[in-house]
C-alpha cells in the first residue's frame, strides 16, 4: 500500500506540475477569446484599441529571447532590411514554430521581396496557428489579389472582415476587389 500512496503522490505532483505550466497557455487563450468577441461588436474608435490589445498579445510568443528576434525583424522590415527581417523572423521560428506572428511578419517580408510563394506558405503557416489572424487574413487577400485571383482575395477579405469589421485597411482593399468582381461594396 505504501508503493501505490508515493506512485499516487508522483501522479498527483506531475499532474499539478502540468496544470501549473499550462495556466498562462490557457489565460492567454481566454483573454484573446474574449478580445475577440469585443472586437467583432465593438465602434471603431473601440475596434482599434482592442486589435492593439490583440496584436500585442500575439507579440508574446513566451520567450523573451523569441519576443526580440520578432521585434528585431520588425524592425528591419520597417528598415527596409528584408534579409536581416527574414534572418530574424526564421530564427525566431526555428525556435519557437508554433509563434504566429513570426510566421506571420516572416510573410510580410517575402511579400516584399515578391517571393510569393514563401509569402503564402508563411500565411498558411500564420493561420494553422491563429485562425483568427485577420492581419495574417488580411496579408492573403492582398496576395491573392496581386497574383490574379480576385475571387480568392476576396473571399480572405471577407473572412478578415468578418473577424474585424473596423480594420481600415481590409474594408478599402476589400472594396476594390469587390468592384474588380462587378460586386457590391460593402
Amino acid at each position: 500500500m505504501g508503493n501505490v500512496i508515493k506512485y499516487l503522490n508522483r501522479i498527483v505532483a506531475a499532474s499539478l506540475a502540468v496544470v501549473t505550466i499550462s495556466l498562462p497557455a490557457w489565460a492567454e487563450d481566454n483573454r484573446l477569446d474574449a478580445l475577440f468577441a469585443q472586437l467583432s461588436a465593438a465602434e471603431p474608435a473601440e475596434a482599434r484599441r482592442i486589435a492593439a490589445e490583440i496584436e500585442l498579445e500575439w507579440s508574446r510568443s513566451g520567450s523573451a529571447a523569441m519576443d526580440l528576434l520578432l521585434r528585431r525583424g520588425e524592425d528591419a522590415i520597417e528598415a527596409g532590411d528584408l534579409a536581416m527581417a527574414i534572418e530574424h523572423l526564421s530564427a525566431a521560428i526555428d525556435h519557437a514554430p508554433d509563434f504566429a506572428e513570426a510566421w506571420h511578419l516572416r510573410s510580410v517580408a517575402f511579400f516584399q521581396q515578391e517571393r510569393y510563394g514563401l509569402a503564402l506558405h508563411d500565411i498558411e503557416q500564420a493561420l494553422a496557428r491563429e485562425p483568427r489572424h485577420f492581419n495574417a487574413m488580411f496579408g492573403l487577400g492582398v496576395l491573392m489579389d496581386r497574383l490574379g485571383e480576385p475571387a480568392l482575395a476576396r473571399e480572405a477579405l471577407l473572412r478578415a472582415h468578418a473577424i474585424h469589421p473596423h480594420h481600415k485597411d481590409v474594408s478599402e482593399t476589400l472594396e476594390r476587389v469587390s468592384r474588380k468582381l462587378g460586386g457590391a461594396d460593402l
